[in-house]
């Protein structure tokens, strides 16, 4: 390449950045509309924007307050209500991170059952039942983690706080997602059923027997381990699986033919509650002093 072209080069991008560095300082800056603010404004905007369904600004001003105010009941206030804004606009991880925070940093706090709760109804799902996994092509390939982990919430909440008012629905939350998990366990193995790899149907049927029992899945658990015996030829595994079928579901469809529903869906009986307030006051929760 010749001096001349060189020195061509050098000069364009010499303009280049020269330009960029212009345009740079011509963008205008952006303006921090709440630079100023103390906490109780920036408390009071936030929680205002989460009472009327702004739940994006809401996360804003709550993540804002807290960096800014990292100490006192406000910045308590802005983790907990923060994490409920982020589950009302479909953020599942930030909302999980930050009920986890709150329950690191405050172990005691008079509001630590909530965060519980929210934890567990951040990673509830209700399509957890027959329908949400009957849709998948491959049942074996869905990872029931989010039902795992919101059964875990729920039971550290009913054992830790057992006089707590989310302790109720938590145990009928509970109840539903040992069904929903059973429930997945069965349709695993009857998915090995149907592609004739009948120990692994047999396995996943027990195993769906011994870790959730006594729920309704447990039935087709036990029709699932008789057919797959049968079919292994292990005469004495199946006529034991028939047996149990014979005391435990005498009148069931193994015996009648007769297919009745032995799901149980979970209904909701009200909206998730917002965070409580502070109880150390008297006055309208949100306000603190």
């Amino acid at each position: 390449m010749s001096g001349m072209s060189q020195l061509w080069i050098r000069n364009v991008v010499a303009i280049v950045f020269a330009f960029s560095a212009t345009a740079c300082g011509l963008l205008p800056e952006v303006k921090d509309d709440t630079a100023g603010w103390s906490a109780e404004r920036l408390y009071k905007e936030a929680h205002d924007n989460m009472r009327t369904n702004n739940y994006t600004r809401a996360v804003k001003l709550f993540d804002t307050l807290e960096g800014r105010y990292p100490y006192g009941r406000y910045a308590q206030q802005a983790i907990l209500e923060g994490a409920y804004a982020n589950y009302r606009a479909g953020e599942t991880a930030p909302a999980v991170a930050a009920c986890d925070r709150f329950i690191r940093t405050y172990p005691n706090h008079p509001s630590v059952d909530y965060a519980y709760y929210l934890k567990g109804v951040v990673n509830f799902r209700e399509d957890q039942g027959l329908f949400g996994y009957v849709v998948e092509q491959d049942l074996s390939e869905r990872d029931p983690k989010m039902a795992r982990e919101s059964f875990g919430a729920f039971k550290e909440l009913v054992a830790r706080f057992p006089d707590s008012k989310y302790a109720s629905d938590s145990v009928e939350r509970m109840r539903y997602l040992t069904n929903a998990l059973s429930s997945y366990e069965v349709h695993v193995a009857d998915y090995y059923y149907r592609r004739g790899a009948y120990v692994a149907a047999a396995n996943r049927a027990q195993a769906s027997l011994l870790n959730y029992p006594q729920t309704p899945a447990n039935e087709d658990a036990l029709i699932l381990m008789a057919r797959s015996y049968d079919q292994l030829g292990l005469t004495q595994l199946r006529d034991d699986a028939q047996r149990v079928l014979k005391e435990t579901f005498p009148n069931g469809k193994y015996f009648t033919a007769e297919a009745r529903p032995w799901w149980n869906f979970w209904s909701p009986k009200e909206e998730i509650p917002l965070p409580p307030g502070d109880s150390t006051t008297t006055r309208p929760w949100w306000k603190f002093w």
